[in-house]
């Protein structure tokens, strides 16, 4: 009897290690900014955010132009994963896909049918995120304790989970839109994507200069400047071969590893979760909003994971892996509720301008994020044993889901 193993790329290792360490710094910079955010320093600490640069203030420039660092690395990721990662074949893709599309509606229709016409029905993306550095992190302390091919179902999950926030930050969080400035991007993007499928340039410099360029232009229409990391992302040259590190697409995912997760994610965390925790933080809670968000992702996002993906396998959408159950599924949507650094995101994208409701919102977004990270553990860690087979085989095939 041998652990059946999925032979996993070395990108694909390096990646969720860096987002298992990155994990435990940003728990550490969150609890730091609570820490500083409710102390004696805690006015000067939050107006040190608030100081404005260029223009902009400081907590802008970090939400607004650091944030599209870490979105271009996941375009790059995506971009990745749908060449010669786990969604680039269609049988392996349609699970996670499945899985990502209940993760998101599910939670989201929970928080409208507790907001709808209230004036915190903005916050209706707010628990459809999942946070990949956290997610990843808590299914590494598991190690071998769990199957290979959930780490890989996570991360597919994940990065189509963001693809979802990503959209879903287009189209319903744009207030007033300048379509002489999207156009401009647009032609932007065109030029970027004409260099690289008929130039056949190859300097990621050249590159990042003219994502630059589209970052102002998007800035200045309307449409949330990130999504220009994104688009970026997608305009570089890339290399379909498994591993292949020449292209200047792998060089630049491998380059932004660890800047995002020791530099870009912590910082973002300093900036965004200074709450301050009053003394009438449980009311807060109490609010249809914070009871829609912490419901979403902790029972919401498990359920729709869960319920569609069993619905698709059983109308022979997709199949599970040989070596998962419907509890290795169940435990990764439970790790899907962890929402935090998407959800705070949105979070500051719904309701500008409204601390009261943003510190609520973010307190939820705790509650729920720390529930179901250590549920989700608890659950991995009692249920999530590798499935014994007699056979021992170097990949996983698809077989019919077993319960």
């Amino acid at each position: 009897m041998a652990i059946i193993e999925k032979r996993l790329s070395q990108t694909f290792k390096q990646f969720f290690d860096s987002e298992k360490s990155g994990g435990i710094l940003l728990i550490a910079c969150t609890v730091i900014s609570l820490l500083l955010a409710n102390s004696p320093l805690g006015t000067d600490y939050l107006g040190i955010w608030h100081i404005e640069v260029g223009g902009l203030s400081i907590e802008h420039w970090v939400n607004d132009a650091l944030m599209a660092i870490f979105f271009l690395l996941i375009g790059l990721e995506l971009k990745r994963e749908l060449y010669n990662g786990e969604l680039s074949e269609l049988k392996n893709a349609l699970l996670p896909i499945v899985a990502a599309i209940g993760g998101i509606c599910v939670p989201a229709l929970i928080h409208f049918s507790m907001n709808a016409g209230t004036p915190t029905q903005a916050g209706i993306g707010i628990p459809m995120a999942t946070d990949i550095a956290f997610a990843l992190g808590v299914l590494a302390l598991l190690g071998s304790r769990v199957p290979a091919s959930l780490k890989v179902f996570l991360t597919a999950l994940a990065v189509m989970d963001d693809l979802g926030a990503i959209i879903v930050i287009a189209v319903f969080y744009t207030a007033e839109m300048s379509f002489a400035y999207l156009s401009a991007a647009a032609a932007v993007f065109a030029s970027l994507a004409c260099m690289n499928r008929y130039l056949r340039i190859m300097s990621v410099p050249l590159y990042l200069l003219g994502g630059a360029v589209m970052w102002i232009f998007m800035l200045k229409s309307g449409v949330h400047a990130t999504i220009a990391g994104v688009l970026l992302a997608f305009t570089i040259p890339f290399s379909a071969k498994q591993d292949d590190d020449s292209s200047p697409s792998h060089k630049l995912e491998h380059f932004l590893h660890k800047p995002v997760a020791f530099i870009v994610l912590p910082i973002f965390a300093l900036a965004n979760t200074g709450i301050i925790i009053g003394s009438g933080w449980t009311q807060a809670l109490a609010s249809t909003n914070s009871l829609g968000i912490m419901t979403g992702l902790i029972i919401g996002k498990p359920v729709g994971i869960t319920l569609l993906s069993l619905l698709a396998a059983a109308l022979g959408i997709c199949k599970l892996p040989l070596d998962l159950r419907w509890r290795h599924i169940f435990g990764a949507g439970l790790l899907g509720g962890i929402g935090f650094t998407m959800s705070i995101f949105i979070t500051n994208l719904a309701f500008v301008g409204e601390g009261n409701v943003i510190n609520a919102s973010k307190m939820a977004i705790f509650v729920a994020s720390l529930t179901a990270g250590i549920v989700g553990f608890i659950w991995l860690k009692i249920f999530g044993a590798p499935v014994l087979t007699d056979t021992d085989v170097d990949t996983i095939d698809f077989e019919d889901p077993a319960t």
